[in-house]
């Protein structure tokens, strides 16, 4: 029965725990057998007494360590060394005792519970508990083992209870009403004022939704509501105007974002405040009736003529005095001005279509009280159309007629252009001139598409005889006023052959190509080389003599001497005072143009009437003086007068800057207009109201 022995934990005796003996039959009393322990603890823990078999434990043991232990029991012969009996085995139990006391596996538990929730297996006290009025709770429990019996242990551990938030409470404003202002100038969606309406809950419970109820300024205003702070933000939705409404008063409502259906009971979700805001009044800019202005006028119109007006009103209850000024900026040849009291605007220079078919210009009115406050506008001014030019050539043609032609060859179509834009479209008609009703060469024939056939009206030219011809076209349209011109077709004869390409145009080719025989050649040649011989010979007789000087006396007068007491033309003045063309008049050319001017169109040329052999110099310096008297493209340009000093019977006194008056004020030069047509550019500059001089 010794295979098994128990043993107390945790003994607290002074001697060592006796466990029990080992003995064997054979063992005779007389110490002549050694006991021997092996196994779990053997010599530590468990020490055996060799002669006797006794077993004591060493030390005090503790089952929650370990509970068994096995351990191994032979008896050998001191003599002989040999065991006696086979090894056997055997087990120390360890009994318990009530040595520990219950634990907890935490020290600190944490739980939640939602809040008004019911029992659970740490249940609420109180019913509908509030997390609002306390959210932190702390809990001990106390754990006995034994049942609860006396004598036995006992452990403890701390429950941290917190209450979770739910949706039970609706948002509330603070206040029943706010009030605000705002500057009727504020721009739109800018922010006027914050409230706020409070909600005991937290988190996803406490989200709000701020609203405007239909009513009194609610097309004015808006609401938005700032997710962060859970404000609602009231931002100006149109444009104030105070002298339309000072006062707006608005309805805002509040509600949960997620309200929870099992708390409808607990009253309405939302809430409503009114809110008032009150418009300030701004000094504001001059308003014009238009965003802009479109004026049409013909461009004849008069100098000084009203073309049109602007107007503009001051927005603010005082109603300033508004004055118009022509923003100089955008006119700067001065064409326009207005006047700065009923803001009509009227014209101070010719108009040209042809020119500019459009003017742009900015119109300012401005406050006279407050010349800070002013505006802006566009006015926008077509130039109408009025048939003021008359058409003439497309350009310049070179026609030219062959020899052999036939009586009704069209050798030229001709078109012509208008600067003039007339709304039904140009219509062009052509005509012989007055003066040569019928001419025997050449046919104009009006095609009726705003060109014109020349055809010829004999059969055959000679280029002998007459190698160009003048024909003069009447060129007139059909607009009002008509306007008509005369343009010249120079024609020129040439030779052609059969399929009618020009070859030739030259007369001298026309002698050559009339059959000249070889001899003839020659014959000219020879002459020619003659001509030569003799020039050569007469150049070396001149060298030969002496030289005489350049002026003989002071009365000998030379061609081409010009005596200037002033700044000359160069060159132009040397052509205009040709004295060789007097000593020769048919030597001049015909359609040489002045070059100080510029000739009106270079399509026509002015043709001088023909002059006979015999003609002396004095008829013909009135010719010429009566041809440029009449002609107005040629101005006077020959002669250049400067003075250095001012009239003494000037009427307008003396205008020396040196005499001016110091005064800072701005002078009144409306006398300018009254002195004539001498001082009109004068008056346009300074006469006139304030916004021509700025």
């Amino acid at each position: 029965m010794w295979n098994q022995f128990f043993l107390l934990e945790e003994y607290t005796g002074t001697d060592t725990q006796y466990v029990g003996k080992l003995h064997t039959d054979q063992d005779k009393g007389d110490g002549n057998l050694k006991y021997i322990l092996t196994g779990d603890g053997a010599g530590s823990l468990f020490i055996i007494d060799e002669n006797t078999g006794d077993i004591h434990a060493a030390k005090k043991l503790d089952r929650e360590e370990k509970s068994l232990y096995v351990l191994r029991a032979k008896a050998i012969d001191r003599k002989t060394g040999r065991q006696v009996e086979p090894e056997s085995e055997f087990i120390i139990k360890i009994h318990d005792i009530n040595d520990n006391e219950p634990k907890f596996t935490k020290d600190l538990y944490i739980a939640t519970v939602p809040e008004m929730s019911g029992v659970g297996i740490i249940k609420t006290a109180l019913p509908d508990m509030s997390r609002e009025n306390r959210e932190q709770y702390q809990v001990v429990i106390q754990a006995k083992d034994m049942g609860g019996q006396m004598g036995g242990l006992s452990g403890t551990t701390t429950v941290n209870i917190t209450l979770t938030d739910v949706n039970n409470n609706p948002p509330r404003f603070p206040q029943s009403t706010y009030q605000f202002s705002s500057p009727e100038s504020v721009p739109l969606d800018t922010p006027l004022g914050r409230i706020k309406a409070n909600d005991p809950d937290v988190g996803e419970n406490a989200e709000m939704e701020y609203s405007l109820v239909e009513g009194d300024g609610s097309d004015m205003f808006d609401i938005i509501t700032d997710k962060d702070t859970q404000e609602g933000i009231i931002t100006v939705k149109k444009q104030l105007d105070f002298e339309k409404k000072v006062l707006y008063t608005l309805r805002v409502e509040v509600s949960n974002t997620h309200p929870d259906p099992r708390f409808r009971h607990l009253g309405p979700f939302e809430d409503t405040a009114v809110v008032k805001i009150s418009v300030d009044d701004v000094d504001e800019p001059p308003v014009f009736r238009k965003p802009f202005y479109l004026i049409e006028v013909d461009e004849d119109v008069k100098e000084g003529s009203i073309i049109g007006q602007v107007m503009a009103y001051d927005p603010d209850a005082i109603k300033n005095l508004i004055k118009y000024s022509v923003d100089r900026h955008t006119d700067l040849d001065r064409i326009f001005n207005i006047h700065s009291a009923n803001g009509s605007i009227f014209t101070l220079k010719p108009l040209d279509r042809e020119a500019y078919p459009w003017h742009n210009i900015t119109i300012t009115a401005t406050e006279i009280n407050n010349p800070k406050q002013s505006s802006h506008i566009p006015v926008f001014i077509r130039i109408l159309d009025i048939n003021d030019h008359a058409p003439e050539f497309a350009k310049y043609y070179e026609t030219f007629v062959c020899e052999n032609a036939k009586p009704g060859q069209l050798i030229q179509t001709i078109s012509v252009m208008d600067k003039d834009d007339p709304p039904r479209g140009h219509k062009f008609f052509f005509e012989p001139v007055p003066e040569f009703p019928l001419n025997p060469n050449f046919t104009i024939v009006d095609n009726k598409d705003n060109t014109a056939g020349i055809l010829t009206r004999k059969d055959g030219y000679s280029r002998h005889k007459m190698n160009a011809y003048l024909l003069p076209i009447l060129i007139f349209d059909n607009d009002y006023p008509i306007q008509s011109s005369t343009g010249t077709l120079t024609i020129r004869v040439c030779a052609c052959d059969n399929q009618g390409n020009m070859q030739s145009c030259n007369a001298e080719a026309l002698i050559l190509s009339a059959g000249l025989s070889t001899g003839a050649l020659i014959a000219i040649l020879l002459c020619i080389l003659i001509l030569l011989i003799l020039v050569v010979l007469f150049t070396a007789l001149k060298r030969q003599r002496k030289k005489e000087p350049l002026i003989i006396s002071k009365d000998d007068v030379r061609d081409n001497i010009v005596t200037y007491n002033d700044e000359g033309g160069g060159e132009e003045d040397t052509q205009a005072f040709d004295i060789g063309t007097l000593r020769n008049p048919e030597a001049r050319e015909d359609s040489k143009l002045r070059r100080d001017v510029m000739p009106e169109t270079i399509f026509q040329i002015r043709r001088t009437a023909p002059l006979w052999e015999n003609i002396d110099v004095q008829d013909f310096i009135h010719r010429r003086l009566k041809e440029n008297d009449s002609d107005p493209s040629a101005p006077p340009y020959d002669s250049l007068a400067t003075y250095a000093y001012e009239g003494n019977d000037s009427i307008a006194d003396s205008l020396s800057s040196l005499e001016s008056l110091t005064a800072d004020g701005n002078q009144d030069y409306d006398y300018l207009s009254d002195w004539g047509p001498r001082f009109k550019k004068l008056a346009d500059m300074y006469g006139g109201d304030d916004s021509d001089r700025d």
